[in-house]
C-alpha cells in the first residue's frame, strides 16, 4: 500500500461515516503512522508503507471512526505557538483560550505583575504559555492528578518552571497572586448531551459541566479569589459567549471593578477581566 492509497482509503471510510474534515484527518493519520509531514505525503505519494505503518493507520482510523478527536489520536496539539501533549485526562486546548492568555501577558507587561495562578490548569496550556512568554512566577492547580501529570510533562517539554498543586479550587493553595486566571467548566449541564460526540464522549465531563446554568465555578472563584489576590490584582476568566453579563455581575458582587469584556477572533464575548478593589 502506498501513502496515496492509504490516504484515499482512510478518507473514504471517514466520509462514509460522516466524519468532518475527512481529507485532512486522513492525511494526518497516514502522516503520523508513516512519520511523514503533509508536505511529504504530497511530495512522495508512492512511498510504500510497511506492515507496522499500515497497522498504525488502521488503529488510528478505528479511533477516529469512534469519534475520538484527532488531537487525542495524535497525542499532541499546538497552542500559542507551543507543542502540547494531550490526552483524555484534560480538555484539548482551543484557540479561543489564547485570547485569555494574551490578555494576561498584556497585563503582566503593562503592570509589572510578578505572580500568576491558573485554576483548573488541565493540560497546562495557560500556565505553560504564560511562563514561556513572561518572567512571572506561575502556579497552576487542578483537582485531577492525571491532568497535573500531563501539565507537568508539558512544562518540562517547553522548558518552563511552573509550580503545580493538586487542589479543589483554592483548598490547597496558599499565598496571594497578582493575577488569577481560569478557563473553568462553563457548559450548562443539560447542554452537554447535545455537544458533538468528539466532546461529550471523549473530553472529561468534569472539565465541561458548569452546573445547571453553567456558572457554578464562576461563583466559587469570584467569591474566594479576593482572599488570594494582591491589592489591584486581576481576575481573568474565559467564558461562554453568552455569559459575559452574568459573570460581570458576579464579579461586581465580590469586590471587583474596572470590569471589561473582550471578544475572540470571531467577535464573540470570550474573556472577562476585573480588578480587586482593595
Amino acid at each position: 500500500m502506498t501513502a496515496r492509497e492509504a490516504v484515499i482509503e482512510v478518507r473514504q471510510k471517514l466520509e462514509e461515516n460522516s466524519i468532518p474534515s475527512a481529507l485532512l484527518d486522513a492525511q494526518l493519520i497516514v502522516g503520523s503512522a508513516a512519520d511523514m509531514t503533509r508536505a511529504s505525503l504530497l511530495a512522495h505519494p508512492d512511498r510504500i508503507l510497511d506492515e507496522k505503518e499500515k497497522q498504525a493507520v488502521y488503529d488510528m482510523l478505528y479511533k477516529r471512526l469512534r469519534r475520538m478527536p484527532m488531537q487525542y489520536i495524535l497525542g499532541h496539539c499546538e497552542f500559542m505557538g507551543l507543542e502540547f501533549n494531550v490526552n483524555e485526562s484534560a480538555l484539548i486546548p482551543r484557540n479561543d483560550t489564547e485570547c485569555a492568555v494574551e490578555k494576561a501577558i498584556e497585563l503582566i507587561k503593562s503592570k509589572n505583575y510578578g505572580t500568576v495562578l491558573d485554576i483548573g490548569t488541565g493540560s497546562g496550556a495557560i500556565a505553560v504559555s504564560i511562563a514561556k512568554y513572561t518572567d512571572t512566577a506561575v502556579t497552576a492547580s487542578d483537582i485531577s492528578q492525571s491532568a497535573i501529570d500531563t501539565a507537568r510533562l508539558n512544562a518540562e517539554q517547553n522548558n518552563v518552571s511552573v509550580d503545580f498543586v493538586k487542589s479543589d479550587m483554592f483548598s490547597e493553595l496558599e499565598g496571594r497572586f497578582d493575577i488569577i486566571i481560569s478557563n473553568p467548566p462553563y457548559i450548562e449541564k443539560d447542554v452537554i448531551n447535545t455537544l458533538e460526540p468528539e466532546v461529550r464522549e471523549h473530553e472529561p465531563i468534569t472539565a465541561l459541566d458548569g452546573g445547571d446554568d453553567g456558572l457554578d465555578f464562576y461563583r466559587v472563584i469570584t467569591k474566594e479569589a479576593p482572599e488570594h489576590l494582591n491589592k489591584g490584582g486581576a481576575l481573568i476568566f474565559e467564558i461562554g459567549c453568552e455569559q459575559a453579563e452574568a459573570v460581570k455581575k458576579l464579579m461586581k458582587m465580590n469586590n471587583f471593578d474596572e470590569i471589561s469584556v473582550n471578544k475572540d477572533l470571531s467577535g464573540l464575548d470570550r474573556v472577562v477581566i476585573g480588578f480587586k478593589i482593595c
